[in-house]
């Protein structure tokens, strides 16, 4: 019998197997009747797999014979599986000449007699016959792991030469646990790899790998594999920000000695333990941050990344950098009108101050304000004799540094000066 009979019988074994009702079973106090015939396996009448044995024996021609009665009994298995006669099932046809037990556990002996049975009787018992079961199949016969990949591990190994097989199951643990974790089951026998995502870095991983059946027998697992992820880059060290930048802020690091170093990635917050944003990236260990804005502090960490896009770690070092604050405003320290003329004076307050610029504004008309600035002023004065009669103006300056940062305003000053002098009349 082929292994396509076997699997042809499964359905009409487990029928046999389970329905009862109405079934013929043995009678403890039956008459026994020597003259109906015995039951006599063909001489290749006993063929087997994992999980099933076909039995099959000659044909009777007695037309007193209403069936079989089937014996078995699991010999390695302390606790029988069967009633203490170990009857198993009745075949109530006396055509049939085939039996096939699906349940069945790999490696494991069963024995089997049999009795014919009449309408009053029932026949002599068989002989008895003993048969193991196959062993479990065997896994894939060679299966390799490639290392040091990004979060994640590439499995492979030769396909299943027994055409049974349909796939694959993969199973995974760690070092830290004892229990294997089903992580992937895969269809044909002819795959040949697996990639495992999402994993941890720097972190070890085993594999195995159970071929799979058609009639859903797992095979031995594969020899273990074992993998370890690739690390995380070392941390970016000794990163510092100026604070003597106008307008800007210049950071260094120590740079990377990656092999397969990719950029570096700029990480900014307004607090040293705030929210840190991507604000660039790039190749060297050197960064210009442009703010545009006098006395700006940031907290700056930075991050290298290799070709697989492995980013280190960035939290334990930080800088705190600042762009140069505005100057001091100069302090007005008089401001009065002589002759016509507009006198202002001011002290100086900031060592940085290099030039100032007057600001000066007033009403040309109800509608008209005019506002201008002087600026390029070294010395601690500003005459103004473009002024006229009759008009209030305002005044405030600004010191410049020698990057050209302006101070904010000191104090606006307000002067008005008088009106002009009426000519007289004519007598």
């Amino acid at each position: 019998m082929k292994l396509s009979t076997l699997t042809t019988l499964v359905s009409l074994s487990l029928i046999l197997i389970l329905s009862g009702c109405g079934t013929p079973k043995p009678n403890l106090d039956a008459t026994i009747d020597s003259s109906l015939p015995k039951v006599e396996l063909t001489a290749n009448g006993i063929k087997k797999d994992m999980k099933s044995i076909a039995l099959e024996w000659k044909a009777f021609n007695d037309k007193r014979v209403k069936g079989i009665y089937i014996y078995r009994m699991a010999l390695d298995n302390n606790k029988l599986e069967v009633d203490d006669n170990a009857y198993y099932v009745t075949i109530d046809n006396r055509f049939s000449t085939h039996f096939l037990d699906a349940q069945i556990q790999p490696n494991s002996r069963y024995s089997y007699y049999f009795k014919t049975y009449s309408k009053t009787a029932e026949g002599l018992k068989s002989a008895t016959t003993v048969v193991r079961s196959n062993p479990i199949l065997d896994s894939v016969t060679w299966i390799h792991a490639l290392k040091d990949m990004p979060r994640s591990a590439k499995i492979i190994w030769r396909p299943h030469t027994n055409k049974i097989v349909n796939g694959y199951e993969i199973k995974r643990r760690t070092l830290e646990q004892k229990e294997w974790k089903s992580i992937a089951v895969l269809d044909g026998r002819l795959r040949a790899e697996y990639i495992d995502t999402g994993l941890a870095d720097k972190h070890t991983y085993i594999y195995v790998v159970h071929a799979l059946t058609y009639n859903n027998i797992i095979s031995k697992p594969s020899k273990e594999v074992q993998i370890t992820t690739k690390a995380r880059p070392t941390e970016v060290r000794n990163i510092k920000a100026t604070d003597n930048q106008p307008k800007k802020i210049i950071l260094t690091w120590q740079k990377s000695d990656l092999k397969d170093f990719l950029k570096y990635n700029i990480y900014r917050s307004k607090s040293a333990d705030g929210g840190y944003d991507l604000i660039a990236q790039t190749k060297t260990n050197k960064y210009i941050d442009k703010i545009d804005e006098d006395g700006a502090k940031y907290f700056y960490r930075v991050s290298v990344l290799d070709k697989d896009a492995l980013e280190s770690n960035y939290d334990l070092y930080s800088a705190q950098g600042v762009s140069v604050v505005k100057p001091n405003p100069p302090a007005l320290v008089e401001a009065k009108i002589v002759d016509n003329t507009i006198v202002l004076r001011w002290n100086k307050t900031d060592d940085r101050a290099k030039t100032y610029i007057v600001s000066k504004r007033y009403k040309k008309s109800m509608f008209n304000e005019v506002a201008e600035e002087f600026d390029g002023i070294r010395s601690l004065s500003y005459i103004d004799k473009k002024i006229q009669a009759d008009t209030t103006y305002y005044f405030k300056v600004y010191a410049v540094d020698k990057d050209g940062i302006r101070s904010n305003a000191s104090i606006e000053i307000e002067l008005e000066t008088k009106p002009a002098a009426k000519k007289p009349k004519d007598i």
